[in-house]
C-alpha cells in the first residue's frame, strides 16, 4: 500500500487538495510523505512487537499476551483524510484488526482510492471496509455491537457523544478531539524563527488543523516587536488557487465552516480585542478567509477559549515564566503546545508543566509514525501513532477468562440487622479518611456492615457528594505527590508493605470475619496484598519512557506523566486485594487517588488508613470515602477535577460510569461488568501502569 501510494503520490496530492481545499504543495510535501511514513512504520513493527513474562512460582513462569481486538470502526476528519486513514488503518491491520472506515462526507475521494489499491494488492475481503455518509452513518457505526473499538478524529461535542453512547459496550476508545493550543514565546526567543514558527502553527491547512497553535501567549518586554515582524510577514502570504504551487493558503473546507469562523470571529470581537487582517484580495469565488491576527484577547474571553478552526491567531501577553504556564493551561483542552526560548534549561522545565500530550521545543507541527499524538483532558484519550498507538489495537488476553461480576449487595442497617454477632463488635463507627485525617461523613449518618453469617460486624460512614468533593479538593492539594521522584515514592509504599505484614495477622482475621474465608485463604489474600505493594515499589522509579529519534536534527521525548487526580471504585471480590491492587499503580505512577471501597471491605479499610497513618504516605494521596459504592461511583465519575476513574464493578455501574464521565472526557477503565482475578500475575505490573500515565511527546531539535 505504501508503495503504490508513492508511485501515485502526485495523483493522490491533487485529489486531496481538490476535495479539501488546502494547497496542493502541503499535499504533495508533507499530507502523502506522511502518509506513506506511516504506512512503512507499522509494516515494519508487526514482528517487532513482543509479549512478555511474569514469574509466578519457583518452576513457573506466565505468558502475557496481547491480541487483537477484533473489528475497529474508524471515523475521520476532513482536514487531513488521507494521512488520518493512514494513522488509523495502518495500526489496525499491523495488530490484526479488521477495518471499517467511515470518512468525512466532504473528503471521500483519497479514502475511494485507497479502497482501491486494497482490492488491487488483493487484501482478503471484509479486511478493510469503507462506508461513505453523512455523521448519521458514523453514529450508526460507533453504536454496533459487531465493532469492537472507535478510532475517532473530529469535534469534542462529538466524542463527548461517542462516549455517551458507547458506555454500555465494552467498546475500546481513541478519541482525538479538539484543541485550543498555546504557542509561548519567551524574551529571549529568536523572534525571525518564531515568526515562522508561528506561520507554520496556525495558517497551515488555513488554520483547520485540531493542534494548530492558534494561542499566541508573548513576553511583555517583546511583544510589540513580535507583532510588528508577525504583521510584516501576514503581508507576504499568498491566499489563493490551492492547485497554485506558490499558494501558502487555500481554501476553507466549505460554506457552512466558513460561516462558522465569521460567525464566532464576529462574537468574540464584542469582548474586546485589536484586530489586524491581511489585506490581500481574496479569490472572488470560493470559500476564503483572510489570515487574521487579533492581539491584547483577555485569556478567559471566548476568542481565546473556543477552537475557532480558522486562520485567527489571538495574542495575550505574560510577564513571569509561572504566569505563562497559568496562562498556557487555562483552557479546557490539552492536545499540543510549542515552546520558543533559547534557553533550553528554561523550554525543559516549561515544557513538563503544560497540560498537553504534545509539545514542541522551538518547532511546531512536527509528526513522525514513531512518536505518539494525543491529548489531555477535553481533547481527547489514547495515542496515535508509535508503540502507545499500536496498544490501542490490541488488547490483553487473559480479559477474555473473566468471568460476570455480580451485583452488589447493599447493607442497610435496621434493628434486625443490630443483633448481637458471634464477631466482636466495633465499639466505634470507623470515619472517611480525607487529606489524612479521619473526617465524619457529611450526612452524619452510617451504614451497618455485616459479616459471612449476615450479622452486624460494624458500621461505617455513609459518605456523600461533598464527601467526594473533599476527597477530590484534598487530592489535588497533594501535588507535591506527582512531583517526588520515583525513588522517594518507592520507599514511602516499602514502609507501608512492612507496616502491613506487622499486621498481617489481623487483617487475615477480619478478612475471614467478613468474607467468610477460611483462614488460610484470608492469609494468602493478605500475603498476595503485601507482595503487591512491595512489587509496585519496586516498579516506581523503573517504568519509564523512550526516547525516538525522528527524521530530524533532533529528538522526542516520550513521557509517561501521572494524570493527577484519579478515581478508583473496587468490587466487592478479594476486597484488600482488589483495592489495592487498582491503588497502587496509580500512586505508584505519581497519582493521587479517591477511591471508593466495596462495602465488604469498608471495615478493612478503616484498618488500613490506620496504616498510611504511620508508614509515611502523605496526607491526600490516598483518599478513602465508604458508602454505597453505585452512588459514589457517579458522582465520582462525574467530578470534572477527577481526570481518570477506574472500576470493577457490575455492568450497570461500569455503564453509568462511562456516560458520566463525557462531561470532562476522562480517561476510563472499567471491568465491564466482568471479575478479574486479582491473584493473577497480569493483575499487576507495567500494563498496569500504562493505565495509569498518559505519554507526552516533547520534541527537542539541537544544534544551529
Amino acid at each position: 500500500l505504501a508503495k503504490l501510494i508513492r508511485r501515485n503520490r502526485h495523483e493522490l496530492a491533487v485529489l486531496e487538495s481538490l476535495d479539501s481545499g488546502k494547497p496542493v504543495r502541503d499535499c504533495a510535501t508533507i499530507d502523502i510523505p506522511e502518509t506513506i511514513n506511516t504506512l512503512i512504520w507499522h509494516a515494519e513493527v508487526i514482528d517487532k512487537l513482543y509479549d512478555q513474562t511474569a514469574p509466578v512460582g519457583e518452576d513457573a513462569m506466565a505468558l502475557v499476551v496481547r491480541e487483537p481486538i477484533g473489528v475497529v470502526g474508524a471515523v475521520l476528519p476532513w482536514n487531513f483524510p488521507l494521512l488520518m486513514l493512514a494513522w488509523k488503518v495502518a495500526p489496525a491491520l499491523a495488530a490484526g484488526n479488521t477495518v471499517v472506515l467511515k470518512p468525512a462526507e466532504f473528503t471521500p475521494l483519497t479514502a475511494l482510492w485507497f479502497a482501491e489499491m486494497c482490492q488491487r494488492i488483493g487484501l482478503p475481503p471484509g479486511v478493510f471496509n469503507l462506508l461513505t455518509g453523512s455523521g448519521t452513518t458514523g453514529a450508526i457505526l460507533a453504536a454496533h455491537p459487531g465493532v469492537s473499538k472507535i478510532a475517532f478524529t473530529g469535534s469534542t461535542e462529538v466524542g463527548r457523544q461517542i462516549r455517551e453512547n458507547t458506555a454500555s459496550s465494552d467498546k475500546k476508545l481513541t478519541l482525538e478531539l479538539g484543541g485550543k493550543s498555546p504557542f509561548l514565546v519567551f524574551e529571549d526567543a529568536d523572534l525571525d524563527s518564531t515568526v515562522e514558527g508561528i506561520v507554520d502553527a496556525i495558517w497551515f491547512n488555513q488554520g483547520q488543523v485540531c493542534c494548530a497553535g492558534s494561542r499566541m501567549l508573548v513576553q511583555e518586554r517583546v511583544a510589540n516587536r513580535l507583532l510588528e515582524k508577525l504583521r510584516d510577514r501576514m503581508k507576504k502570504l499568498r491566499v489563493g488557487d490551492p492547485l497554485d504551487k506558490g499558494m501558502d493558503m487555500g481554501a476553507i473546507i466549505a460554506p457552512v465552516q466558513l460561516k462558522r469562523i465569521q460567525n464566532l470571529l464576529e462574537q468574540g470581537l464584542e469582548e474586546g480585542g485589536d484586530v489586524w487582517q491581511w489585506e490581500g484580495a481574496l479569490p472572488k469565488s470560493g470559500c476564503f478567509f483572510p489570515p487574521t491576527l487579533i492581539s491584547n484577547v483577555d485569556p478567559a474571553s471566548m476568542l481565546a477559549q473556543t477552537e475557532i478552526f480558522g486562520p485567527v491567531l489571538v495574542s495575550s501577553t505574560f510577564r513571569t515564566h509561572d504566569e505563562a504556564v497559568a496562562l498556557a493551561n487555562n483552557t479546557a483542552y490539552g492536545l499540543a503546545a510549542s515552546v520558543w526560548s533559547e534557553n533550553i534549561n528554561l523550554a525543559l522545565d516549561v515544557a513538563p508543566r503544560l497540560k498537553a500530550g504534545v509539545v514542541w521545543i522551538n518547532c511546531t507541527n512536527q509528526f513522525d509514525a514513531s512518536s505518539g499524538f494525543g491529548g489531555y483532558r477535553e481533547s481527547g484519550f489514547g495515542r496515535e501513532g508509535g508503540h502507545e498507538g499500536m496498544f490501542e489495537y490490541l488488547k490483553p488476553r487473559w480479559e477474555s477468562s473473566w468471568e460476570k461480576h455480580p451485583q452488589r449487595f447493599v447493607y442497610q442497617s435496621s434493628p434486625a440487622l443490630m443483633e448481637s454477632s458471634d464477631s466482636p463488635m466495633i465499639d466505634r463507627t470507623p470515619k472517611l479518611y480525607i487529606g489524612g485525617k479521619q473526617t465524619r461523613p457529611d450526612s452524619g449518618y452510617s451504614i451497618t456492615v455485616l459479616d459471612a453469617h449476615k450479622k452486624a460486624a460494624g458500621e461505617v460512614g455513609h459518605g456523600n457528594r461533598k464527601d467526594i468533593r473533599n476527597a477530590v479538593e484534598a487530592a489535588h492539594k497533594a501535588s507535591a505527590w506527582s512531583s517526588l521522584n520515583g525513588h522517594s515514592r518507592a520507599q514511602v509504599l516499602y514502609f507501608l508493605a512492612e507496616n502491613l505484614e506487622t499486621r498481617s495477622e489481623e487483617f487475615k482475621n477480619r478478612i475471614s470475619v467478613l468474607t467468610g474465608d477460611s483462614a488460610e485463604k484470608a492469609k494468602r489474600q493478605v500475603e498476595a496484598s503485601i507482595r503487591r505493594i512491595f512489587s509496585y515499589a519496586a516498579w516506581a522509579d523503573k517504568y519509564e519512557g523512550r526516547v525516538h529519534q525522528p527524521p530530524m536534527r533532533g529528538l522526542a521525548l516520550a513521557i509517561p506523566e501521572p494524570f493527577g487526580v484519579m478515581g478508583v471504585v473496587a468490587s466487592d471480590d478479594q476486597p484488600l486485594l482488589g483495592l489495592l491492587s487498582m491503588i497502587l499503580p496509580c500512586i505508584a505512577s505519581g497519582n493521587r487517588v479517591v477511591a471508593v471501597p466495596s462495602l465488604k471491605a469498608a471495615l478493612i479499610v478503616a484498618d488500613f488508613y490506620q496504616l498510611l497513618d504511620t508508614s509515611d504516605v502523605p496526607g491526600g494521596v490516598i483518599n478513602l470515602v465508604t458508602g454505597v459504592p453505585s452512588e459514589l461511583a457517579t458522582v465520582l465519575a462525574a467530578h470534572d477535577d477527577v481526570a481518570a476513574i477506574w472500576a470493577d464493578g457490575p455492568a450497570d455501574e461500569c455503564e453509568q460510569i462511562k456516560k458520566e464521565s463525557a462531561g470532562n472526557l476522562k480517561s476510563v477503565w472499567t471491568s465491564d461488568g466482568k471479575s478479574p482475578d486479582w491473584y493473577d500475575s497480569q493483575a499487576e505490573g507495567s500494563s498496569w501502569l500504562e493505565r495509569a500515565t498518559q505519554v507526552k511527546n516533547i520534541w527537542v531539535p539541537y544544534g544551529e
